[in-house]
């Protein structure tokens, strides 16, 4: 750590950046015009783990859908979870849909201009409020996501995982202290593009860096040890296999996820433990030679805190128990239907390329 007489100044940071970000940041985003409270809070979440490229398809598509917080509120949970399949980590738009019945119900329809009451909703927290309040409506609060912290841990040298209480809070007064007078929303972006494309977490640019004169980790030759790791455990591994049965009529049989855990409410593939346990799983509901299930090969597929292998048992030409009709957790769907649910990223492209284009 610099000692007290290597501190940077915390008044020069913000008009460099902005100076910056007025050469090279990013000005064509889709929720910057027009930068409006519903679309800054989408991009928001979107933007939660998942890089602007990805996110700026998703976010046209999504806001055309439903334009603004009523729409949004109104629609059915699997409407939202099928406009957003593929970006992942789908608590994301189950807390998006329910933050807006929120609304709808105690904030007049409008997101609430209030770092408490907006922490109040679901899936918004102290740096997400702080983002939609400086872009929003120019407030004076700071952010903290993954590309500040890096920054402000590079640039004042501070050491240990900035995801510890200690090492978050210091870094949270250091971001308030930067903040500047004017132009918030214009600095609250221009941290974001300059950690996403500047300050990046592998070689970053140093030499292009409007910071770089008192970097004390650039100083001190230690911006390949900043910001600290989170420290490091093997992931664990889970095993599942997925029931992959498909009718006559070429329709693949999809079952709704419980409404907690892994994929909650998104359809997916009938899922057990074992082949024993997913060919007593066919025999109780479907039709068919049950011994008859075909391996596919494993697909294997990454969480934040475990890895999953998925080994799809495929069956042809079945059809359900009489005892067993479509309901709202089990129902045969069409390929041109798999667009419209919302079916998690390795299950869809298990039934992409597995299903022909058209059915037989």
């Amino acid at each position: 750590m610099p000692g007290r007489d290597a501190e940077p100044a915390a008044g020069t940071v913000a008009p460099r950046l902005l100076a910056w970000f007025d050469r090279c940041g990013r000005h064509d985003l889709p929720w910057q015009r027009p930068r409006t409270p519903y679309r800054v809070w989408l991009s928001e979440i979107m933007l939660q783990q998942t890089q602007v490229r990805v996110v700026v398809p998703y976010f046209e598509r999504f806001v055309a859908a439903l334009p603004d917080i009523a729409a949004l509120a109104a629609a059915p949970l699997d409407t939202v979870l099928a406009l957003w399949s593929g970006l992942g980590y789908y608590a994301r738009a189950r807390n998006l849909h329910a933050a807006a019945q929120r609304c709808m119900q105690d904030h007049g329809g409008e997101l609430p201009r209030d770092l408490a009451a907006l922490t109040a909703l679901p899936g918004i927290g102290r740096s997400t409020a702080g983002a939609i309040l400086a872009q929003a409506w120019g407030e004076r609060f700071p952010i903290l996501d993954g590309n500040v912290k890096r920054v402000l841990a590079r640039y004042h040298g501070i050491a240990g995982w900035p995801g510890a209480p200690a090492v978050e809070k210091r870094l949270w007064a250091l971001a308030e202290t930067h903040l500047p007078a004017q132009r918030l929303a214009d600095y609250t972006q221009a941290q974001m593009d300059f950690g996403a494309t500047l300050c990046t977490r592998f070689e970053p640019a140093c030499g292009q860096c409007p910071l770089r004169d008192d970097c004390v980790a650039l100083r001190e030759g230690r911006i390949a040890e900043l910001p600290t790791p989170k420290p490091g455990k093997p992931l664990p591994e889970r095993s599942v296999v997925v029931v992959l049965a498909r009718d006559r009529d070429g329709r693949v049989l999809l079952q709704r996820r419980p409404p907690v855990g892994v994929w909650a409410a998104l359809w997916s593939l009938p899922q057990a433990t074992d082949h024993a346990l997913a060919r007593a799983w066919f025999a109780a509901h479907l039709r068919g030679d049950h011994e008859a299930g075909e391996a596919l090969t494993a697909i294997d597929h990454g969480f934040t805190h475990y890895r999953l292998r998925l080994h799809p048992l495929q069956w042809r030409a079945v059809a359900l128990r009489a005892r067993v009709a479509d309901n709202d957790d089990l129902r045969w769907v069409a390929r041109a239907e798999l667009a419209t649910l919302g079916i998690p990223a390795p299950i869809r492209t298990l039934l992409e390329t597995t299903f022909p284009e058209r059915s037989p």
